[in-house]
């Protein structure tokens, strides 16, 4: 075993136990002080539950990651654990008082700039798609910040039911870790170590999160999960580029496909509600979560089924990453459309059935 290995098993190892061992703290302090999250239309569980569980995730990825991770390599790290410092304020204060929009997007804002600007994280190349390459320096600025942002809220949106973001979020951050570590060389692959001490956080706060769930992930969690899958997308993608790793240019296709059911999710829940007339950021239970315990699931079995899709896709685009980035979105688009159109028809004939009955 290699010294490299024995690190990360060490970082894994750590954040798993500081989560494992803080939670049920956490839970009692809650419970305590009455910091506990309300059941209403919107929400799915139905008894007072804590919303602090990204305390304890953020605490063993934090800890590991500064303790066991190279940090002395200027590539970035330490800008993004200043910016998931900036996002994990944010959500704890949005977890316990509850903050507006516009003040979570300053939160965001902030934590982008500093990786942006600090690190010089950022897409650099559409590596084709739409007949781009390079991207001009203030376009590639304006592009990833929207594409750190948008990721960011995806994984915040997708936090609906017990278990579902951090399994999502788990798959994700193993999927990119593995390439970082086998492909990543000297530039990237220290974020194999970021990847590594979110799933061991991860885990840890799991035991505690699937249903029926003693304590959620709270924006304080999901903001943090969100921005950490944002970078480590980013930097994949550039990896593609710089170091060749086995996608090559097909680097950003794949990555769309790793982020597949939080992006779908995202992106069809925002056409919908604009179709309706409304504010693509107004509440519901138009999440793909919901359709699908609408068809009468249970939680448990929703999660492991959207867990289930998330890897089909990824396991798709890696085995047809040969195709290219064109026909791969293409093809991405086309069954995003086709689960939407089932989804829709779905619940239009369960409503009229509802109403008949």
């Amino acid at each position: 075993m290699s010294k490299l290995e024995i690190q990360l098993g060490l970082s894994f190892l750590w954040a798993f136990l500081v989560a494992l061992f803080a939670v049920p703290s956490i839970i009692y302090v809650a419970h305590l002080k009455n910091m506990l999250d309300t059941p209403n239309a919107r929400t799915v569980h139905e008894s007072l539950t804590p919303r602090l569980g990204g305390v304890a995730v953020f605490a063993g990825f934090m800890s590991a990651l500064t303790i066991f991770a190279p940090l002395h390599i200027r590539n970035g790290i330490q800008e993004l654990l200043a910016g998931c410092i900036v996002l994990f304020f944010v959500g704890l204060k949005d977890d316990l008082v509850s903050i507006s929009v516009s003040k979570k997007f300053v939160g965001q804002l902030l934590a982008t700039g500093i990786v942006m600007i600090m690190a010089d994280v950022r897409i650099t190349s559409f590596q084709g798609i739409l007949g781009i390459n390079e991207l001009p320096i203030g376009i590639s600025y304006a592009f990833t910040f929207f594409a750190i942002v948008g990721i960011t809220n995806a994984i915040n949106l997708i936090d609906g039911l017990d278990g579902l973001a951090g399994s999502i979020v788990l798959i994700i951050c193993a999927t990119f870790g593995y390439y970082f570590f086998r492909y990543g060389g000297p530039e990237f692959q220290s974020y194999v170590f970021v990847a590594v001490c979110v799933i061991g956080g991860l885990l840890g706060f799991l035991r505690y999160n699937f249903h029926k769930a003693n304590i959620f992930m709270g924006d304080t969690g999901s903001l943090v999960c969100g921005f950490i899958v944002s970078i480590l997308t980013i930097q994949f993608i550039e990896m593609g580029l710089k170091v060749g790793q086995p996608f090559g240019s097909s680097a950003p296709s794949v990555a769309v496909g790793v982020l597949f059911v939080p992006l779908f999710d995202t992106l069809r829940v925002f056409i919908v509600r604009m179709m309706a007339g409304r504010s693509p950021f107004s509440p519901d239970k138009n999440h793909v979560h919901h359709r699908i315990l609408a068809m009468g699931f249970q939680q448990i079995g929703t999660v492991l089924l959207l867990g289930l899709l998330n890897i089909l896709v990824i396991l798709f685009v890696i085995n047809f990453a040969y195709l290219g980035n064109t026909l791969l979105i293409i093809t991405l688009i086309a069954f995003s459309l086709l689960l939407s159109v089932f989804l829709g028809v779905y619940h239009s004939r369960a409503e009229r059935q509802r109403v008949a009955s």
